[in-house]
């Protein structure tokens, strides 16, 4: 049995820092007041996050890369007819790719919205003084509301399949997001994980950073 490195710390520490962002979110958002400033903080955090992941997946270690994400039609169709089979998948398998996508996908919309929203008490996003009256109040229920509610689900679905294939395929998918490696009975390539691709994940999300707080700053020139 050999142990593939599959994912390298960077995709690691992006996967549980996101977690703990979002359950930031969830807490800060409910209890309102002055722990707004903190819900728009794990907002900026988050959407840093995102962008990082963005450009590690053109950049980062083989498992992490978008090319590994095989959910086409077809392949999804061949997954789907083949549950009762062993196949293990080092990294995502089709469903879990389409997962993934989604939950980015969703999680970039909801923090899009929230940067034009306004809860007309006392916190409104940055972004709200480019927009009109009615596209703040159109995202503002979005946020507040259907999107809150998608990524709810999505992330509950996302804890259920882990779950799932912890019970009924006696296979710890959290044990290699946190320890980086999976154990195949065939050779395979290991992601590059080393303190040279530690420094270029740091460049990555300095960018995304420095691109989020220009986002947030931007303030029409006629105010």
């Amino acid at each position: 049995m050999n142990a593939i490195r599959v994912w390298d710390l960077p995709t690691r520490l992006f996967h549980w820092s996101l977690v703990l962002l979002i359950l930031g979110l969830v807490i800060t958002g409910n209890v309102g007041g002055n722990a707004m400033v903190w819900h728009f903080r794990c907002g900026y955090a988050v959407l840093s996050l995102l962008l990082f992941r963005l450009l590690w997946g053109f950049v980062g270690g083989y498992w992490s890369r978008w090319q590994q994400l095989t959910c086409t039609p077809a392949a999804l169709r061949q997954y789907l007819s083949q549950q009762n089979t062993q196949q293990r998948f080092l990294g995502h398998n089709p469903l879990g790719s389409l997962s993934v996508i989604a939950l980015m996908c969703l999680l970039l919309l909801q923090v899009a919205t929230g940067l034009f929203s306004d809860d007309e008490i006392a916190n409104a996003g940055p972004l709200t003084v480019w927009v009109s009256e009615s596209v703040v109040s159109m995202t503002t229920q979005w946020h507040k509301g259907l999107g809150k509610t998608l990524v709810l689900l999505l992330i509950a679905t996302h804890g259920g399949a882990i779950l799932w294939y912890f019970i009924k395929k006696k296979e710890n998918l959290s044990r290699a997001m946190l320890w980086g490696d999976k154990p195949s009975e065939t050779p395979a390539i290991s992601a590059t994980d080393r303190p040279i691709d530690w420094l270029k994940a740091l460049l990555c999300l300095a960018l995304a950073g420095a691109l989020v707080f220009v986002l947030i700053n931007a303030v029409p020139s006629s105010l």
